[in-house]
């Protein structure tokens, strides 16, 4: 699994640390608000509902700087864009701690999601255009693995935070420490180079930002953006109805108190990383379109089970593992995926898009999640939304071509700067000398 690692060149590895950390502590940041939920609820006044519209604020606001992402690193290079949209996220982290209202803290969140949103954009292209197309979905896969490095650290913020500090000051703290991701844009700055398929030809440079969005629903790349939005749609909708409200419910409805929330969390944490791991693996080795729908496909019964049966509380524990492990598998498998579907050209705005399209339409499940829980149980709630949700993305997933191995291809300048034949190489060997 590790030998693509090995074998890779000292760029690749660079490269590799500098996301993996970039998406790690983007994980800390976001994960932080639904460990803090309860304590926010409290601190504001507010109701389920008001505080899956947080999400979904921060959701949707994430899937928009994943499109000015997305395009910018188009038009600036993939490397200038994670530097800026990590300084982004880390800063408006960071001033959530000193929010005093509800409205406050609604648009806080909604400035940190255009930077946390953006940074995956970015690095999923840096990736990918950089790391050799037999190792690019095993080096993606373990990439996304630092999630779950993320998210446990923030669970372990969240046991000390909430178990010494009262609760009003707690999340306030939290928050707090979401501005320690800036200073890995000094790594970046160090380490990252600009992948040499990269260049900003004159035309594009003059394109405005929105009409090179615009360049996904091209006749040519039209199918694929329509299905990659579905996909991106289901796989975001499950997680997030998941995730967002499982501390809540582990906490209100089965009543366990912070330290054993943190322990069952802890569970479904280490298997997101398994899971994470393993669908590295079998990208590479069954394919993109297999290994998604195989993933959601559990995921559905995995998820139903653990919130609509009757379990102790101890085979809850157990089931976490399958919980955690089988939501890794899709995401983990999406920047491999999206990114081989479209040309260089466009390939930052066509990944920003498909990806960060699916957090826009995906933003409406934790607030239905919220709203169907005053009718019916939270986990009831939670099950039916997410079960629909990766309904959609097994059955979308299904419709695109399979890319596994595929070489990305270069830009047009790029192509004109290679020479063709024998005379060419010798006329530009001829001119270097000069």
């Amino acid at each position: 699994m590790l030998d693509w690692y090995k074998r890779g060149t000292r760029v690749e590895r660079m490269t590799f640390w500098g996301c993996f950390a970039g998406w790690g502590l983007d994980a800390l940041d976001v994960q932080m608000f639904t460990l803090a939920i309860p304590a926010i609820v409290a601190a504001f006044g507010i109701d389920h509902t008001q505080a899956g519209a947080i999400s979904a604020v921060t959701l949707v606001s994430s899937a928009l700087g994943g499109w000015l992402a997305g395009a910018l690193s188009d038009r600036l290079g993939r490397v200038r864009t994670l530097q800026i949209t990590i300084l982004w996220f880390s800063a408006f982290t960071f001033i959530c701690a000193f929010a005093q209202t509800f409205p406050q803290l609604l648009a806080f969140k909604a400035l940190q999601g255009f930077g946390f949103g953006g940074e995956w954009a970015a690095g999923a292209v840096l990736m990918a255009e950089t790391i050799s197309p037999e190792n690019r979905g095993k080096a993606m896969g373990a990439v996304q693995s630092a999630w779950a490095v993320g998210w446990g650290a923030a669970v372990l913020l969240y046991a000390v935070a909430f178990s010494w500090l009262p609760m009003a000051t707690a999340w306030r703290v939290m928050f707090g420490v979401g501005l320690l991701p800036a200073i890995l844009v000094l790594y970046v700055r160090r380490n990252l180079r600009e992948p040499a398929r990269f260049s900003t030809p004159e035309k594009q440079t003059q394109t405005p930002i929105l009409l090179q969005v615009a360049e996904v629903f091209r006749p040519q790349v039209l199918k694929t953006t329509l299905i990659g939005m579905l996909l991106g749609t289901g796989a975001h909708g499950g997680y997030y109805a998941i995730m967002t409200w499982l501390p809540t419910f582990l906490s209100k409805e089965r009543h366990l108190s912070v330290l054993n929330t943190g322990a069952y969390l802890a569970v479904v944490i280490i298997a997101f990383w398994c899971g994470c791991m393993a669908s590295a693996y079998l990208l590479d080795r069954i394919g993109r379109r297999r290994n998604i729908a195989l993933f959601a496909l559990c995921c559905i019964v995995t998820v139903l089970s653990y919130v609509m049966l009757p379990l102790s509380n101890l085979q809850m524990l157990v089931l976490g593992f399958p919980l955690g492990f089988f939501s890794a598998g899709i995401p983990a498998s999406l920047g491999a995926l999206f990114n081989e579907l479209y040309p260089a050209q466009m390939r930052g705005t066509g990944v920003g898009f498909c990806y960060n399209f699916g957090r826009i339409a995906s933003a409406g499940f934790p607030v239905l999640v919220g709203y169907m829980s005053h009718s019916m149980s939270l986990g009831a709630a939670i099950g039916i939304d997410a079960g629909v949700a990766y309904g959609i993305a097994m059955v979308s997933v299904l419709l695109l071509p399979e890319t596994r191995g595929k070489r990305l291809r270069p830009t047009t300048a790029e192509k004109s700067a290679i020479p063709t034949n024998g005379a060419d190489l010798a006329l530009k060997s001829a001119r270097s000398q000069r």
